[in-house]
């Protein structure tokens, strides 16, 4: 009974994934008819339009550390379905683009703040023998969210003849209203309350309720690794040279999972494939199976992350990242077929979603100390976000079919992602460590004792 409450709790707190995965990808469907409705300039449309939301995303993975340090992550969790919820209704029912910006800048936010706050609740209610897959869920479920998204844009079509586009951003209000009433029903991270409340009774109690064996003892460890810092919660106490280590770690585990080119190639696959002779009539096709491919294989990561550790996961994925980049590079330089291209795409995807996919939200999660595990979690969140809008908004300048700087050249993209997998492949055999089942309470003494 206990185990399945800590799951169906961190399935909740999860379900903020799935959201933040369906929202990323369900502006695809609103494109074109959303530049046919409003006759935007093409700068307008794509800072306004597409990737107003990853602006917002930067702004509360950046700020989100703060809300929920202060306010618990029960709080902070209800407030993301809120803000959902809000743009889910408000995007789909827009009249004008101004509005429609407002909207889906305010789902950015929300998925920023999610991205703190899901990953740290969960790794504090886990157990460590738990741990790594009950975090998991909240990739797994960004994936799953991925696919459903390009299935609704799908299904949605000819629903509402030019009004589709409503109806595509409207159904994510469904999962956010299911997600809004199911997390009034999760407790408060038990090391908050602790940390930040001082109320160890309630403590206690959700500890027994989530199966922990022995809450009075979990309590004390989690008290005994406070008092070893008593300073007060601040931007000081997080740069302490201390946690050096520990705010490196978290740096380029999120820089190497975007400079693998992941979003790159996510949101870029229709023209990449069209270069190499797929063109638009596929792409349907191929992004079903590329969100396919993602799901089935952040399910294994997902369940080898507690038996092989975080560790192995990402040395496997970067070896398959640098055979499958390189792979795609040769393809471009030689125009190889596209059932090639296509092939190795999907390597690449797999490659990504067993590694970084399913490691990076657990590491940084679990790396820093119970005072400043959301700041922690703010900071990797907001580094891996800031590179993932940079490198979405500087790619135009690189791959346009007209004036970008690579165009006749695309495979030095390529072999430029499968050099920096060959970087993060030598930083993970060099400088991470493993931190599957060990208590973070443990792994603070270990990762900042040095």
């Amino acid at each position: 009974m206990n185990q399945n409450r800590l799951f169906r709790y961190s399935i909740v707190a999860a379900l903020a994934g799935f959201i933040f995965g369906f929202d990323t990808v369900v502006i695809s469907g609103a494109n074109q008819p959303i530049k046919a409705l409003w006759h935007t300039s093409p700068l307008f449309h794509g800072f306004f339009i597409m990737s107003i939301a990853l602006w917002g995303t930067v702004l509360g993975s950046i700020f989100g550390g703060i809300p929920t340090e202060k306010y618990g992550r029960k709080k902070v969790l209800f407030w993301v379905g809120i803000l959902f919820t809000v743009s889910a209704f408000g995007s789909g029912l827009a009249q004008d683009p101004f509005t429609f910006s407002f909207f889906r800048f305010l789902g950015g936010v929300g998925i920023g703040i999610s991205s703190v706050v899901a990953p740290t609740y969960i790794s504090e209610i886990s157990t460590p023998a738990t741990r790594g897959k009950l975090g998991a869920m909240y990739q797994f479920n960004i994936v799953f969210g991925i696919l459903i998204a390009f299935l609704s844009n799908y299904f949605l079509q000819g629903v509402g003849g030019i009004n589709d586009w409503r109806w595509m951003l409207g159904a994510l209000a469904v999962p956010s209203l299911i997600y809004l009433f199911m997390v009034m029903g999760v407790p408060e991270s038990p090391r908050w309350l602790i940390t930040n409340k001082n109320d160890l009774p309630k403590a206690k109690k959700i500890l027994a309720e989530i199966g922990v064996d022995n809450p009075e003892e979990a309590v004390m460890a989690i008290i005994s690794s406070n008092q070893q810092d008593s300073s007060k919660l601040s931007g000081n106490q997080f740069f302490a040279t201390k946690n050096n280590k520990i705010i490196w770690l978290a740096f380029f585990i999120a820089f190497f999972n975007q400079l693998s080119g992941i979003n790159f190639i996510l949101y870029y696959a229709p023209e990449i494939l069209s270069r190499i002779g797929l063109g638009a009539k596929e792409s349907l096709l191929n992004s079903i199976a590329i969100g396919g491919t993602n799901l089935l294989f952040t399910f294994a990561g997902l369940y080898l992350i507690d038996k092989l550790g975080r560790k192995t996961l990402l040395l496997i994925g970067s070896i398959g990242y640098i055979i499958s980049l390189s792979m795609v590079a040769y393809a471009f330089k030689t125009q190889g077929s596209p059932v090639f291209l296509m092939t190795f795409l999907l390597i690449f995807i797999a490659s990504h979603a067993i590694g970084q996919g399913a490691v990076i939200w657990v590491f940084i999660s679990e790396i820093f100390p119970n005072k400043i595990r959301a700041m922690g979690q703010s900071f990797g969140a907001s580094i891996h976000w800031v590179f993932a809008a940079i490198i979405t908004l500087i790619t135009p300048l690189f791959l346009d079919e007209n004036n970008g700087l690579l165009k006749d050249s695309p495979w030095i993209i390529f072999a430029f992602l499968a050099g920096m997998m060959a970087l993060q492949l030598i930083w993970v055999l060099t400088k991470m460590p493993e931190t599957k089942g060990i208590s973070l309470e443990d792994l603070e003494k270990k990762l900042t004792s040095d």
